[in-house]
């Protein structure tokens, strides 16, 4: 055996050998550990480099046309697996890993990038949501009206023929607390005659009546389930009126208790009264304390609508006094009613609760051992959700007026691990120097280049805080495995979601301009795939819309290197306030078109 220099070395025998191989080997792993702590995860969390990417350049291929509009856990194609029962089918059915597709959703032939808010309130293009059958079947009741190559939202609707603003002004003339920043914050369950008269919500027409309220300080989570026909959540959304997918039917909508401010249900045709009340005592669970339900249309105001309805008025009366016994019983009040519109609103008395513990009082109070804030695929239940009554200041009539709320620290807070009035600040604080950042990094944040935005992983809402006087909303989203924060920052009068990264959102294609992670795959990549993760942020990002991600450096260079396959431009830079570990990639994802002469995936 010789040296690299030529020089005689003397030889080992292969026992003498093993001894300091195995010592290099055993100092080598010591060492490689280390590093993967320091760098792999800022929670002492070891990620697996097989989750991230792989090391050699990835390109994904196009998707087939056809998944223009996919919507990956509430896929129309799939209804026939599923239970019709109170339309199980159209709830999330998530595809199995071996079903996700890894290729890049296409933009429709013809798309063109969104209309700019304000005036996409009023009108987008055609081709970026081309239904036709919406514009067929429902011209005539002037929820939008094809012009050209545009739609146009004139504001009308079964229930508002005068106007969307016309209805809402009357609304506000019997609900004083929504011109004084008493309400806040608002879920629309009311949609048009759909082809399932079953439960489910979705919402008013294509989520103008959500639209009007934004002038007037209130902001409105529009809920629909996916549709076949008519796709309301991908209008409101090009519109940029906030708006989410999803159904009432056997599991609890993906929010905390005693949220909302107002609900609202304008033709709905949902049977309240039916299955012991179900659907009901679920708008009841989220609806706050001193909060309000509004509903318009069957059965209100019979004895002149009646006719119009396709049923007989003595049924309607039935129907009406059925729908306000229940309602009694959930210890809401009749609060105001006018020709088509009447208002309830939910007790914040511990009096009329206290008397739900009569073993026949029915819908019974919930045993104490269902978590009311639990409401990722959890199963409805048919008794009422009893406000805490260590809870004081969460009803509607406590909770601070806007905007004076969004600062002041919730009461809930002091049930989440080091949550205080202090960690609040602390996090408002971090989040207006972190945007004031990244206006540097990326100057269209304040323009109209960016409307909808999502905060994948926050915590308090900090960064929603921030951009509060940006012309942007925001849809904050707390992780089910995470710490139950969503509750705070519905409390300070801001809207978001419960969701698990593992699986698609609940949106459509090209529904946000802007995706803001921090520190998101170094929390869930233990769990989760993250170029299944990446690829549904390119889903659901619009072409020429932007993500911050902010990560270590480690995971910003895997995370670049799928960023580059699915067609993104991205670019590092140092953290503000961390330069040495953490990296923030500002990342633009490009438009492009399908092409059938390239590879795709069906």
């Amino acid at each position: 055996m010789r040296h690299k220099d030529g020089k005689p070395g003397s030889v080992l025998d292969r026992g003498q050998r093993n001894v300091p191989m195995g010592i290099l080997l055993l100092v080598f792993c010591g060492i490689s550990f280390y590093l993967g702590k320091i760098y792999g995860s800022q929670n002492s969390i070891l990620i697996p480099s097989s989750r991230i990417a792989p090391s050699p350049p990835i390109s994904f291929p196009q998707c087939s046309i056809q998944y223009q509009d996919y919507t990956p856990c509430t896929d129309p194609k799939n209804w026939k697996k599923y239970g019709t029962h109170r339309l199980t089918f159209m709830e999330r059915h998530c595809p199995p890993i071996s079903e996700r597709k890894e290729c890049l959703i296409p933009p429709p032939d013809g798309y063109k990038l969104p209309i700019r808010w304000p005036k996409s309130r009023d009108e987008c293009w055609y081709r970026n949501v081309p239904y036709d059958w919406i514009n067929t079947q429902k011209s005539n009741q002037n929820w939008l009206r094809k012009q050209g190559d545009k739609f146009a939202f004139p504001g009308g609707g079964t229930m508002f023929p005068a106007g969307v603003s016309a209805y809402v002004d009357q609304m506000q003339d019997l609900i004083p607390e929504m011109k004084d920043g008493t309400i806040r914050t608002a879920i629309d369950t009311g949609c048009g005659e759909s082809l399932f008269h079953d439960a489910y919500l979705c919402p008013s027409k294509v989520a103008s009546w959500g639209g009007d309220l934004l002038d007037r300080g209130i902001l409105t989570v529009s809920l629909a389930p996916r549709d076949n026909h008519e796709a309301q959540v991908q209008f409101a959304l090009e519109r940029g009126i906030p708006a989410i997918l999803g159904i009432i039917s056997t599991q609890r909508l993906p929010f905390p208790s005693h949220s909302f401010d107002m609900a609202h249900c304008s033709r709905c045709l949902i049977p309240w009264t039916e299955f012991g009340g179900i659907y009901l005592l679920e708008v009841h669970r989220i609806l706050r304390p001193g909060g309000f339900w509004v509903l318009s249309g069957p059965p209100i105001n019979y004895k002149v609508r009646w006719r119009g309805w396709n049923t007989t008025a003595e049924e309607l009366r039935t129907d009406y006094e059925k729908l306000k016994g229940l309602l009694s019983s959930m210890c809401f009040t009749l609060y105001a009613e006018k020709d088509d519109i009447a208002v309830w609103q939910k007790s914040s008395d511990s009096s009329c609760y206290n008397k739900l513990s009569d073993p026949d009082a029915y819908p019974p109070k919930c045993d104490d051992s269902l978590e009311p804030d639990s409401a990722w695929y959890t199963p409805l239940q048919s008794c009422v959700v009893v406000p805490n009554q260590k809870h004081k200041k969460t009803s509607l009539t406590s909770v601070p007026k806007w905007p004076d709320r969004l600062h002041t620290a919730p009461e809930r807070i002091m049930e989440i691990h080091r949550g205080s009035a202090g960690a609040l600040k602390q996090d408002d604080n971090k989040w207006k120097a972190s945007l004031e950042y990244y206006k540097k990094l990326l100057p269209a944040i304040g323009t109209d280049k960016i409307r909808n935005v999502m905060d994948m992983n926050t915590v308090y809402g900090g960064l929603a805080a921030a951009l509060i006087k940006e012309p942007v909303w925001v849809m904050n989203v707390v992780s089910s495995y995470a710490a139950n924060t969503l509750a705070m920052v519905y409390d300070r009068g801001l809207i978001g979601t419960y969701h698990d990264w593992c699986e698609a959102f609940s949106t459509y294609p090209r529904t946000y301009d802007l995706l803001h992670l921090d520190g998101l795959f170094t929390a869930e990549s233990h769990r989760c795939d993250m170029k299944y993760v990446l690829l549904e942020m390119d889903r659901i990002l619009r072409p020429d819309g932007y993500a911050i991600i902010r990560e270590s450096t480690y995971l910003a260079n895997a995370v670049s290197t799928i960023a580059k396959g699915m067609k993104w431009s991205c670019r590092k830079e140092n953290a503000e306030d961390n330069p040495g570990k953490e990296r923030v990639l500002i990342c633009k994802k490009l438009l492009w078109y399908y092409s059938s002469s390239t590879q795709n995936s069906s």
